[in-house]
């Protein structure tokens, strides 16, 4: 993208002199506080105000397909050759497993250590079986079918992420073999198309506070203080597991790889409080494809592995599945041996993958799971359905996070990410020089009456190794 966009949305993250209230994430935080006081002060209103969530996660939901095809179409061309792309593709399918190996690991020890569920047989007493219904998957032939789509169109269509990703990586693949001459003006209308795209999801951004504020005191309005003292136990204790995988997992890597994962978080922050709110980790990828590229990594690492581990690497989502199976199964009193666990583990690690990552995502494919076992009560899912709301705004997160330390991780693995410029991003107070034209570029930036928020999308122009 141009450079000047980039210098506004830099100086409009770094300058001190912005107000607080016109930060996108401090509005997003506002309304999370704004929608449980409204959700416990006025229930029966507060239970109408769905539809605002709903329509902003429908609007994220109708920009991600397309910004993910053309994100991972743009990173492979700019790869310059297949071998350059599929070097980083083994690396960050590699990392994907092994982390969403240790999340669903982690979670089914914690379910069985924790003992989470018993004792609330009376209330899968009056649980409806409906809302557990959802098409099972019929095994690893299928699946394989089902992520080849069958039409280019309809994958779109259908918001089915595995197939996009598939289409998008034989595109991209396809574009390596025109000659270079011609690539590069094929790379010119990507970034040109790419640019309109996230204008579209940065006017929808500005609506995330509205959004946050409906599905918030939706979830709070409906459920009710009942409920969720009733489900504490299973929601306190997913939320610290989750947390301890993040600071354990995620902060070992982190060390592993060379940077701070608390300085880390403190540079996504924003997103992060977009998650939290809305629940979805969607929200937070126009803005991860910028920050991520900024930070120092190459933007063909950026633009193949934060997309593709949107479909792959879902350790929040992981960690819930494995807690919820054993949930349900001491509700129930179901005893799970070590053999059927180790075999829903296995199930889990292929249904896991391509799980839909706008709210209520995780939670269809966990239906799926839960009905593939033949062992376990369907009945005993709309338990967690009463707090799945309150769980996805931590399964998102994690995934968020799981997702965007992977794609600096695979950088630093593949030597696409240059520390040098990582320093200055995660420590600005030990280059305050960078401050002085961040400054002058505030002037522009609001003489030319951008608002806060997403800035533009991939081609950044940042001095990085092996790019432009």
């Amino acid at each position: 993208m141009q450079n000047e966009s980039i210098s506004k949305h830099d100086a409009q993250a770094r300058s001190p002199r912005q107000p607080w209230y016109r930060r996108l994430g401090m509005q997003v935080l506002l309304a999370l506080v704004l929608g449980i006081v409204a959700g416990f002060a006025f229930p029966h209103a507060a239970s109408q105000l769905k539809v605002l969530g709903d329509l902003f996660l429908s609007l994220i939901k109708a920009g991600v397909a397309p910004l993910v095809f053309l994100t991972i179409v743009h990173g492979i061309a700019s790869a310059g050759d297949a071998r350059s792309a599929g070097r980083v593709g083994w690396r960050s399918l590699v990392y994907f497993e092994v982390i969403s190996s240790i999340a669903l690991v982690l979670g089914m020890a914690a379910g069985n250590l924790l003992q989470t569920g018993k004792g609330m047989a009376h209330l899968a007493a009056g649980a409806a079986p409906a809302v557990a219904k959802a098409a099972a998957p019929q095994g690893f032939t299928q699946f394989l079918m089902h992520i080849v789509p069958d039409n280019f169109v309809g994958a779109f269509a259908k918001g089915e992420l595995l197939q996009v990703v598939v289409l998008a990586v034989m595109v991209g693949i396809g574009i390596l073999a025109i000659p270079e001459d011609r690539r590069a003006k094929v790379n010119d209308g990507l970034n040109t198309i790419s640019e309109v795209l996230f204008s579209f999801i940065n006017l929808v951004m500005k609506l995330a506070p509205i959004g946050t504020f409906g599905a918030v005191a939706y979830s709070v309005g409906s459920n009710g203080s009942a409920v969720l003292l009733a489900l504490a136990e299973l929601v306190l204790s997913f939320y610290a597991v989750v947390i301890l995988f993040m600071v354990v997992v995620f902060g070992t890597v982190s060390r592993l790889a060379g940077f701070n994962f608390w300085r880390f978080l403190r540079y996504i922050k924003d997103e992060i409080l977009i998650v939290l709110g809305t629940a979805s980790s969607e929200s937070a990828l126009p803005g991860l494809l910028i920050k991520l590229q900024r930070l120092g990594c190459a933007q063909q690492t950026v633009g193949l592995v934060l997309p593709t581990g949107y479909a792959f690497n879902l350790d929040g989502t992981s960690i819930f599945m494995a807690m919820g199976v054993m949930f349900i199964s001491h509700a129930y009193g179901v005893p799970l041996t070590l053999e059927h666990q180790f075999g829903i583990l296995l199930l889990m690690l292929l249904t896991s993958k391509g799980a839909a990552t706008v709210s209520g995502g995780s939670f269809v494919v966990f239906a799926a799971t839960v009905t593939t076992t033949g062992v376990l009560p369907v009945e005993g899912l709309a338990i967690i359905f009463g707090v799945y709301r309150f769980l996805s705004m931590a399964i998102a997160t994690c995934n968020t996070i799981g997702n965007s330390v992977a794609t600096v991780v695979v950088a630093r693995w593949s030597g696409t990410f240059d520390a040098s410029i990582a320093q200055r991003e995660l420590y600005p107070e030990r280059y305050p020089e960078a401050e002085i034209p961040a400054a002058k570029s505030v002037a522009v930036a609001r003489r030319d009456g951008q608002a806060s928020g997403v800035s533009q999308p991939a081609g950044i122009a940042t001095s990085r190794r092996g790019t432009v």
